[in-house]
């Protein structure tokens, strides 16, 4: 491993890593920062290990825009299994119970997942990466404990059914997309599409295709998209300016309002709601700004250096 350099010599940005199967998103963030020998990496939205595609991934001063673009809706393609649950809601638990599902119609199919779309009380998979007491869910059902979590609200704002097939006499498998907010757990409509239909679900398949304005097109392998961090732009890399640029509207800013912000100072405001990425003369990201009353505050700097 190459000697690590101090986080103010790698230039900030977003690495768009397209995950490949069998990682956690852990594991990706330590490829990353072998990649590039700097500690300051972090991610947005959890990937399961045996899930593949977007992950976003900050690096230095970028971290602080990943609590932003991280709560995005998110956009899957995934293949539910009915006939059978397991203990992880997905392919790589233990079979727990084995249904025949050789009576469903397909309209029953379409029907039960239509019913997981819209507004839910979605109660997260106890081996998920859910807290309780401090703790991760998952860590304590591989400590023997019973965990049973509290539901959430989230919504589905689409699930298009493409292909059901039926690989065997007793299972029915469907492709599916599915467009949801941030914290919905997809192995979690599997589940319980096939409970409402009395003959078990899980998944077999996820791949995360968007992530708010960001596509996998855009993505990488995680070392391809760090190479192109040092190169200074390339594949799976987005600069400071224009990763914060895509998520939020540009509001240009004078040099002298640059020199505001950067001492936490306010300046006029935007005149619209919510974030704005606060660019200087040179391109550089100062500062996300929020309007309050008649002027605009920093709501996250980035100071140079």
């Amino acid at each position: 491993m190459s000697p690590r350099r101090p986080d103010a010599d790698v230039p900030p940005g977003l690495l768009l890593v397209d995950k490949p199967g069998g990682m956690t998103s852990h594991d990706v963030v330590a490829r990353a920062r072998r990649a590039l020998s700097v500690r300051k990496v972090g991610h947005a939205g959890t990937l399961d290990p045996m899930a593949t595609g977007l992950l976003l991934l900050g690096v230095g001063a970028a971290t602080r825009l990943l609590g932003y673009v991280g709560g995005s809706d998110k956009t899957y393609e995934a293949t539910i299994r009915l006939g059978q649950a397991t203990v992880t809601d997905d392919r790589e638990g233990e079979v727990l119970t084995t249904t025949s599902a050789a009576g469903l119609t397909d309209d029953d199919v379409r029907t039960a997942l239509a019913a997981q779309t819209g507004p839910l009380q979605q109660v997260p998979s106890s081996v998920s990466a859910v807290k309780v007491a401090g703790r991760r869910s998952y860590d304590r059902v591989r400590a023997g404990e019973a965990v049973e979590l509290a539901p959430r609200s989230v919504t589905v704002h689409e699930l298009a059914v493409h292909r059901i097939t039926r690989p065997t006499a007793d299972l029915v498998d469907v492709d599916v997309t599915v467009t949801s907010t941030a914290g919905t757990y997809i192995r979690a409509i599997a589940r319980d599409a096939g409970a409402a239909l009395g003959v078990g679900g899980h998944l077999t398949a996820l791949r995360r295709t968007a992530s708010g304005t960001f596509s996998v097109a855009q993505a990488a392998p995680v070392e391809d998209a760090a190479a192109a961090l040092l190169a200074g732009g390339g594949e799976g890399f987005l600069g400071l300016s224009e990763a914060a640029t895509t998520v939020f509207p540009p509001r240009p800013v004078t040099a002298e309002e640059a020199k505001a912000l950067i001492y936490g100072q306010r300046i006029p405001a935007t005149g619209s709601p919510g974030p704005h990425a606060a660019v200087d003369p040179d391109g550089r990201l100062v500062a996300l700004v929020e309007d309050a009353g008649e002027t605009a505050r920093v709501a996250v700097g980035f100071p140079p250096g």
